[in-house]
């Protein structure tokens, strides 16, 4: 039993800063005010929720058969009006009356599962479009009718119509879900809602059978979409935590109800914890990379986003050997009563290499450089990869520098949709200001770069990688890219990050570096580079050099070319820098040597880069010491690397 009454006020007890935001998202659904992806709550107007507007734009979405709706041409927002109608605020009411006792808790998620049924037959308007909306509210509408059974309005007649509800969705989401090159984290919620109602009502005809089936889906899609190295498939880290949450939740009811969950689920959730945990090192923000639209599989707790921190708690009390974090109250109810939930984390996270979903992550002192060497996404559409190979991300000291640019929008806004998931937002290089991959939609990629690793090496601090995404153009580009962070380059606290940008093809071409930087950062630009401070303090220097002047540019905000942006959340957007230098229409080969320095003492002076007989130079003066890095481009890894004292030298 997840939402049992006799532990209630113990979790409470436990968890009270929990506890109290779940009762004010409470009373604020109560006062029919609802508020999705981090923005301001809106409130319905009378008496009744209306399941089919949205009351921010105005917009109704019409009750008509649901397969006749066009959600990609309709005027309105579906994220929106989804994630009202999946119903997950009824676990938030179901949990207040548990915690208090006030029947008013009860009564109104009674009432608005009422009015919810009344207002939308199956099959017909905007949240039965897809088996996936059938699924995630299917899982939410089950758990809280199981917080419920003791309320004093769960009448016989109520109980008969949230139950005949919740057999439609597990029909509409086994019938209606996603195949072939859709099969991606809809699937897994459409097989978890499948589940979970099998699961928590046995005497629905067929429950047995159904979630037999929904069981053996979920375990083979546990080991496709969660690679061997625990990155998820989708090449998004949001949409990683997202899938966990949904895989996560069939094996907490099979655990509670004293049944052994499939060991392929397990595993995957385990090897998945493993891997986003080692992201993130206590004080470290998250490492954020692909879409995440901010959807939850379960709303057990209150936050207004999802957050990896959240899904590692709840994987930690759920499955043995996943890595300890401190439980919240989310995760107390999906461990049971009784469980012991390690709460020391084991240790702290070092270099990682993973080599399936194609993450490089490198620490030196406080400072996590990660480089993205792994495919465009999941399936022949990869729907929620952005075009972003061999970009990078910098933090010092817990503090974003460079950063991912975020997910923007997807259906309000098409056109930042498209750039939001573009190269050019990316912290790594684009030709001729085109993308490295071809879309075909917001959710489709037609033309895939595909990366090839030549060379990693977490102790040395070297990444060597290529796409082919600009193979396609009538010249021909490749772009490779040389990451070195050593650690007694200059100085011993990884002050110093170099990186090597090789182009090589036929032709002439426009070729651009970028680098995205978080919006409390400001830029001063001059001689060779970029000085970044942070409230009046310089955090970072962004140096370059290249085998042809190039042009430094910095821009802010800008509307039409929609560059300069940063989204923190879905459906977000701020200004921030986006700094780098531009090589007009020159002849290929091309060398670009970008250094990023975190101290004044590490700053770079003289930088110089150089290109002949197929081996790169670049040279550079900090800290009193002469650098000089040597790559023979015909061989992977061949990476020579010298620094020399300056101190009383006559030259």
């Amino acid at each position: 039993m997840l939402l049992d009454a006799a532990r209630a006020p113990e979790l409470a007890t436990a968890h009270p800063g929990d506890a109290a935001t779940v009762l004010a998202a409470a009373d604020a659904v109560l006062e029919r005010r609802f508020g999705y992806f981090g923005q301001d709550a809106v409130a319905f107007p009378g008496d009744v929720v209306d399941w089919n507007l949205d009351p921010r734009a105005g917009h109704r979405w019409p009750l008509v058969p649901s397969v006749g709706i066009d959600h990609r041409t309709c005027p309105g927002d579906p994220k929106w009006i989804w994630e009202l109608n999946r119903l997950q605020h009824l676990t938030w009411l179901a949990q207040a009356w548990l915690f208090t006792g006030e029947r008013r808790y009860a009564d109104g998620a009674l009432e608005q599962l009422d009015s919810w049924i009344a207002q939308n037959p199956v099959g017909q308007g905007i949240a039965w479009r897809g088996g996936f909306e059938a699924g995630v509210r299917a899982s939410s509408v089950a758990v809280a009718l199981q917080g419920l059974r003791d309320a004093p309005g769960l009448t016989v007649d109520r109980y008969r119509r949230a139950v005949t509800l919740l057999a439609a969705c597990r029909e509409r989401a086994w019938r209606d879900r996603s195949r072939f090159s859709s099969a991606n984290n809809h699937l897994i919620g459409e097989m978890a809602g499948v589940a979970v109602v099998a699961i928590l009502f046995p005497e629905l005809a067929g429950a047995a059978e159904a979630e037999l089936r929904a069981m053996a889906v979920l375990s083979a899609e546990a080991d496709r979409q969660i690679l061997p190295d625990g990155v998820g498939a989708e090449q998004s880290s949001g949409y990683q935590a997202f899938t966990g949450d949904m895989l996560l939740l069939p094996v907490a009811l099979l655990r509670l109800r004293g049944d052994r969950p499939p060991a392929a689920i397990v595993g995957a959730l385990r090897r998945s914890a493993r891997f986003l945990d080692a992201l993130c090192a206590d004080g470290e923000p998250p490492v954020s990379y692909g879409d995440d639209d901010g959807g939850f599989a379960l709303r057990l707790h209150a936050d207004p986003i999802p957050t990896v921190g959240r899904h590692l708690a709840a994987v930690a009390g759920t499955v043995a050997g996943a890595p300890a974090h401190a439980p919240d109250l989310a995760a107390a109810w999906l461990a049971g009563p009784g469980a012991s939930v390690p709460t020391e984390r084991s240790a702290t996270p070092g270099d990682l290499y993973a080599p399936d979903g194609g993450l490089v992550v490198l620490r030196r002192a406080d400072r996590r450089i990660t480089m993205d060497v792994g495919p465009l996404g999941y399936l022949s559409i990869a729907a929620h990869g952005h075009a972003d190979a061999l970009s990078m991300t910098l933090t010092a000291g817990g503090r974003e520098l460079v950063v991912d640019p975020g997910t923007g929008s997807y259906y309000a806004e098409p056109a930042w949709r498209a750039a939001f998931r573009g190269t050019r937002m990316h912290a790594t290089a684009s030709v001729d200001d085109l993308d490295q991959s071809v879309a075909g939609g917001p959710f489709l990629w037609n033309r895939h770069a595909v990366t090839t690793v030549r060379a990693v090496d977490t102790v040395r601090g070297l990444v060597e990688a290529e796409h082919d995404g600009y193979r396609r153009l009538p010249d021909p580009v490749t772009h490779r890219r040389y990451l070195l962070v050593p650690p007694d380059l200059v100085s011993p606290e990884g002050d110093t990050v170099l990186v090597v940008d090789l182009f090589t093809g036929s032709g002439e071409h426009r070729v651009r570096t970028a680098w995205p930087l978080h919006p409390e950062l400001e830029v001063s630009t001059g001689g060779d580079g970029h000085r970044v401070d942070r409230a009046g303090v310089p955090e970072l220097r962004v140096t370059t050099a290249a085998t042809a002047a190039p042009a430094l540019y910095a821009v802010r905000g800008d509307e039409e070319r929609r560059i300069g942006w940063w989204s923190r959340r879905f459906e977000s957007r701020t200004s921030a820098w986006l700094v780098g230098v531009v090589l007009e229409r020159r002849p290929l080969p091309l060398v670009v040597a970008t250094l990023l320095t975190m101290s004044e003492a590490a700053a770079p002076s003289g930088l110089t880069v150089e290109l002949r007989d197929g081996r790169i130079e670049a040279r550079w003066t900090a800290g009193g010491r002469r650098a000089v890095i040597g790559i023979d481009t015909t061989t992977a890894g061949a990476v020579s690397i010298s620094a020399t004292d300056m101190t009383n030298r006559g030259d």
